[in-house]
């Protein structure tokens, strides 16, 4: 009788290396390292209903570097990985503190050094972003469909979002310091609330964009945990690290429901705490991201769930 285990499939899949490779979107090459079995030459991996095929040599994950409890699978940088560094980098160059032109005069020299701020406080906000990509691809190392699709919208939302992160940045820290630091937002005198909670919904939409980008990831890897190889605490991390951008991104909604229900609000609610609430509540994202992590961190490992 033909035996059904995983490793009579691998048998077979063995003899066309090509063809086993493509039976699944997740490869072991897919997860940027070698497998962990190996049989005639061919590391496989055990599937259910299917065999994960591919060669080279075998890597003991043990000896991989292992950074805040991860061992570091992404040892390669991909092609998908550099596309996403220069995206970020592009978009660095539109933060420029320059706003139209470069200064011929030093009063021009002036106007544009007090733009500096904003450029710091956006350039600290996409570097946030940009690092929590380049952590979850040194962390995992995927490679698959989903996960290109995933970086690749990422870029998107980034390129989209740069515009908005500065005018509203800029309009922010121009209140704060009593306009020193010139605002970019403008807005119509006869309109300027539906201006401004509309610079506050677009700023939210990309902000909870990418924040859901990078929770799907993470999500992601977690159903790919098996295959990783992730062990406990490494999971435990993953979920973890899954809660953050699910808080953020539910901040960053709230935040734009609140812009819809500060433009359908009465006149009489109206003051400066109520029209700019929307960006307040980013301030409490902080106090609960912190109590997040205090309590994940209470859990520990053995406690990981879903």
């Amino acid at each position: 009788m033909r035996s059904g285990s995983p490793w009579s499939r691998a048998r077979a899949c063995s003899t066309s290396w090509a063809y086993c490779s493509g039976l699944l979107p997740d490869s072991v090459e897919a997860v940027n390292i070698p497998g962990v079995y190996q049989r005639a030459g061919v590391t496989m991996v055990p599937w259910p209903r299917r065999c994960v095929a591919t060669k080279g040599p075998v890597m003991d994950l043990s000896q991989l570097p292992v950074e805040q409890g991860f061992r570091m699978r992404g040892q390669q940088v991909t092609r998908v990985e550099t596309f996403v560094d220069a995206a970020f980098a592009f978009s660095l160059t539109l933060l420029v503190i320059f706003y139209n032109e470069l200064p011929d005069t030093v009063a021009e020299l002036r106007d544009a050094l007090r733009r500096v701020p904003t450029f710091a406080v956006c350039f600290v906000l996409l570097s946030m972003f940009w690092a929590s990509h380049n952590r979850w691809s040194r962390r995992f190392g995927m490679e698959d469909a989903k996960s290109t699709v995933l970086s690749l919208a990422f870029v998107l939302v980034v390129l989209v979002y740069v515009y908005p992160l500065r005018m509203v940045t800029s309009s922010g820290l121009s209140l704060l310091t009593g306009g020193f630091v010139p605002s970019e937002l403008g807005m119509d005198r006869s309109q300027w609330m539906l201006d401004l909670q509309t610079a506050f919904i677009v700023y939210g939409l990309g902000f909870g964009a990418l924040s859901w980008l990078l929770w799907r990831m993470n999500v992601h890897a977690l159903r790919r945990a098996d295959v990783l190889a992730l062990d406990a605490t490494e999971r435990f991390n993953t979920q973890s690290e899954s809660g953050v951008y699910a808080l953020m991104t539910a901040s960053a909604f709230g935040s734009v429901m609140v812009s819809f229900v500060m433009l359908a609000a009465p006149v009489a609610w109206l003051n400066n705490f109520t029209v700019g609430l929307p960006m307040w509540l980013y301030s409490a994202m902080g106090m609960l991201l912190w109590a997040y992590r205090a309590r994940r961190e209470r859990v520990g490992p053995k406690g990981a769930t879903a």
